[in-house]
């Protein structure tokens, strides 16, 4: 697969995921299965049926985890310029012409989550903000027609 864009926080993020369910989760739910065992018979046994259930999902999850970290990207901070939208910078739109204004991060598809404030780069918003300049208006087809947004800012999260 192809690489996964990250911001440091993000990667951080999925770092500590991997450690948490490598050595804690998985330590959890073989002491489950190992206890359902020793309730004899596990061909009915729901109780073993469900750990080996989450199992198979926890591994299914630390192998996405893994191949996130293997093919990240990390953003460098200090690399990024402030003159166009991209990933790993902030910027703040407003619906134009008179709309309310929002104020978003754009990050890569992985670290996505709006009601964060961080929307994908891969995003039909996203797409269309990515590369332009300050006073720009991006036009982002929606089901109901063309939304236009002004480019009112773009920085860095202080936080970095």
């Amino acid at each position: 697969m192809s690489e996964v864009i990250l911001t440091k926080e993000g990667y951080d993020s999925i770092v500590a995921e991997y450690d948490e369910m490598v050595t804690v989760k998985r330590k959890e739910i073989a002491e489950r299965i190992k206890e359902a065992i020793s309730y004899g018979d596990i061909s009915e046994n729901s109780e073993y049926d469900a750990a080996k259930n989450e199992q198979a999902e926890l591994e299914e999850r630390i192998m996405k985890l893994e191949h996130m970290i293997r093919n990240a990207k990390i953003l460098d901070h200090s690399e990024i310029p402030v003159d166009r939208v991209n990933v790993g910078l902030n910027v703040k739109i407003r619906e134009h012409p008179d709309g309310d204004i929002i104020d978003f991060t754009i990050v890569g598809s992985t670290e996505a989550d709006p009601f964060e404030g961080k929307i994908s780069n891969e995003s039909e918003v996203g797409k269309q903000l990515i590369g332009k300049k300050i006073g720009d208006i991006a036009e982002v087809h929606v089901p109901d027609g063309i939304v236009r947004y002004e480019i009112l800012d773009i920085y860095k999260d202080t936080r970095e």
